[in-house]
């Protein structure tokens, strides 16, 4: 069975590569906007999936049983700065994937890696969110995703092709870019450990309460979803449980080697329009037995001693 996973080099795609290559014995291949050098678990390729000639090229080459399509742009604050980048990045790059498939009468199984921020805005008394929520996308980023959403449905019921959808709540783990919340803390932390950084961390507003699971546990939800779960379903991929970003951070600085001082700096500050948001995924536990292994503390600790190991 060959399986193909867009974004492979990504925070998530390498995560999914390293459960696939053991738990399965799939052959993998995978796209990546840059040349990579580490063939022994995947055959690699260079491509930007806006381009709809390579795209073709590719899938006629592979012709894969399964697609897990993970790239795209997927930093929510780089959406408003350029919307269009966003936009195109993640809806012209799906449609490419899909209609190259679906020209090449494929019969394989595709992932379609959506969000929960397709729900946006979440009122207090909506929670848990399950996947009957109304779509209300408050930025560029999430626009895309329900568009990404929207089209993984259409591919379905026009042309019967076998799509699931995935909308992943907040998910964190080692490898995990620093523009994000907790490694960004964990990466002030270890370099404030070996001296390269005074031991204060400076923080935003930690008041949000989010729903996170560790990725490697999402990433086992999307083999499951994609192998088990029902065609043309949507499953929320979550822990089911809310975290204050504070009780995290306070959890990061108990593992610290040094004393830290926690400091609020104005231009992190951003506006809080969802103070907590819970996700439901229990439609994806009946049909796939799915349930989260990995406690919050071993994914913040994991996160951690990736950051140190980075500033060794």
């Amino acid at each position: 069975m060959k399986a193909l996973i867009t974004g492979a080099s990504g925070f998530v795609g390498s995560h999914l590569v390293d459960y696939l290559t053991t738990h399965t014995d799939y052959e993998l291949f995978g796209t990546s906007l840059t040349e990579e050098s580490d063939t022994s678990q995947i055959t690699w390729h260079t491509i930007d999936l806006r381009d709809v000639g390579a795209v073709q090229s590719m899938i006629t080459e592979i012709k894969p049983d399964f697609l897990f399509h993970l790239a795209g742009q997927a930093f929510v604050p780089a959406s408003f700065t350029d919307p269009w980048d966003t936009l195109e990045n993640n809806i012209k790059s799906q449609v490419n994937l899909l209609e190259s498939i679906r020209k090449l009468d494929l019969p394989c199984r595709v992932l379609v890696v959506s969000s929960a921020h397709v729900y946006g805005k979440i009122a207090p008394e909506e929670n848990p969110v399950n996947e009957s929520q109304p779509f209300r996308p408050d930025s560029p980023y999430s626009v895309s995703k329900v568009s990404q959403d929207m089209l993984a449905l259409q591919y379905h019921l026009a042309y019967q092709m076998p799509i699931i959808r995935a909308r992943a709540f907040n998910h964190i783990g080692p490898r995990q870019s620093p523009r994000f919340a907790l490694p960004d803390f964990a990466g002030q932390i270890a370099a404030a450990e070996v001296g390269k950084h005074e031991p204060i961390i400076r923080v935003g507003n930690l008041n949000a309460e989010r729903d996170f699971t560790d990725v490697r546990d999402v990433v086992r939800a999307y083999h499951l979803m994609l192998t088990e779960g029902n065609a043309g379903e949507a499953y929320n991929v979550c822990r089911g449980e809310a975290f204050s970003i504070r009780k995290l951070l306070d959890k990061l600085c108990e593992q610290s080697s040094v004393e830290l001082t926690i400091q609020l700096d104005k231009e992190r500050i951003r506006p809080l329009d969802v103070p907590r948001v819970v996700g439901d995924s229990s439609k994806l536990r009946q049909d796939t037995a799915w349930h989260p292994t990995l406690e919050i503390q071993q994914s913040l600790t994991d996160i951690l001693d990736y950051s140190r190991q980075l500033r060794k």
